[in-house]
């Protein structure tokens, strides 16, 4: 069974892929299909390894939206066609950075 550490690493590995097409701008995004698909799939897979961390360590880290993150994933996997391009690249631009901050604080502490 794997255990929490390797959830949050997951969480980063997602980031990191988002990483590589952010710098390309919203423009590019709006435009281009794959980046989009790129971007949700990564986002998807951050939600599900959130949702995967251990109980009570979601619990000692209320600094993460732990809840947010799950209910983002839950959103763009139940309700893709509600999608809004707008609010997750404002996802990708605002939360991600401080999101990758937090995991990175929080692998180094354990």
């Amino acid at each position: 069974m794997r255990d929490s550490r390797e959830y949050l690493r997951d969480m980063l590995d997602a980031i990191s892929k988002i990483e590589r097409h952010r710098g390309k701008g919203y423009e590019t995004f709006k435009e281009n299909e794959l980046i989009q698909v790129w971007m949700l799939y990564h986002l998807q897979i951050i939600g599900e390894a959130a949702a995967r961390v251990d109980k009570d360590l979601r619990a000692r880290t209320p600094f993460i939206p732990w809840e947010k993150i799950v209910g983002m994933r839950n959103l763009l996997v139940h309700e893709y066609f509600g999608i809004d391009l707008d609010e997750v690249w404002y996802t990708v631009e605002h939360d991600i950075p401080s999101l990758k901050e937090s995991l990175e604080r929080l692998l180094d502490e354990r």
